[in-house]
């Protein structure tokens, strides 16, 4: 008797705008690896649960201030139509940073439910009661959450197996070390006027993996020092050097 297949990696996006999605994730190996059942996307329109004819989500924040606030009897109940074991995620710039150690960790289970917010944020009650794990990508304010949701979805979708064509890939870049990855050259040997370092072209593998580790630590020290910083007391608490 055959196994059964394993079930796909479902992400399943809470949002005012469906038409946005797929959007990149409909692209490349993220897009093929869906087509072949490695990963599935669902979106639900928000806009369904409200309970009135102009089928209005949002209301004026409590207390006065500029823009709107999503409704909670409204958001609760388009959450409450996909709920299940799945990490529950919201995207908003109030939220704890995206790192790769948590892109991982979703990576691993059976997928995530993302809510899009949009205008001002969404109400604190429905983000208390419903546990709902914040995250941002980064210091900056977008006009929804959508194109966040897809920067989390591909984020995960390109570590689970059988998505990319090189097994190494994943573990070969930046932040999977803690550093940020080291610089990139390929044919031709001579591109204005700039040549590819000799070490890469020396044929010595121990000499090009000390190189490239040189290089990462250089970067990362230069361009983000909290990374740096972060690195050396991970390895003072292994007992490890640079």
């Amino acid at each position: 008797m055959s196994s059964k297949a394993p079930k796909p990696w479902r992400a399943t996006a809470l949002t005012l705008f469906p038409d946005a999605f797929p959007g990149v994730l409909g692209t490349s190996i993220i897009g093929g690896a869906e087509k072949s059942g490695i990963w599935q996307l669902d979106t639900v329109d928000i806009r369904d649960f409200s309970t009135n004819r102009h089928r209005s989500v949002d209301s004026p924040p409590s207390g006065g201030g500029p823009g709107m606030v999503l409704k909670p009897d409204v958001s609760a109940a388009a959450i409450d139509s996909v709920s299940d074991d799945r990490p529950l995620i919201y995207m908003t710039p109030r939220g704890k940073p995206l790192t790769q150690s948590r892109v991982r960790e979703l990576a691993t289970g059976t997928g995530l439910i993302v809510f899009c917010g949009r205008f001002e944020g969404l109400d604190q009650r429905v983000i208390e009661a419903r546990n709902m794990e914040e995250i941002s990508i980064g210091d900056f304010v977008l006009a929804g959450g959508e194109v966040a949701a897809q920067v989390l979805i591909e984020a995960c979708v390109r570590l689970l197996p059988g998505v990319l064509g090189d097994a190494d890939s994943a573990s070969d870049e930046s932040f999977e070390e803690g550093l940020l990855e080291y610089p990139l050259y390929t044919k031709p040997r001579e591109f204005e006027g700039r040549s590819i370092p000799e070490v890469l072209l020396s044929g010595d593998h121990k000499k090009i993996a000390d190189w490239r580790h040189a290089q990462s630590i250089e970067t990362t020290k230069s361009r983000r020092p909290d990374l740096y910083e972060r690195h050396l007391g991970a390895k003072a608490q292994t007992g490890d050097g640079q």
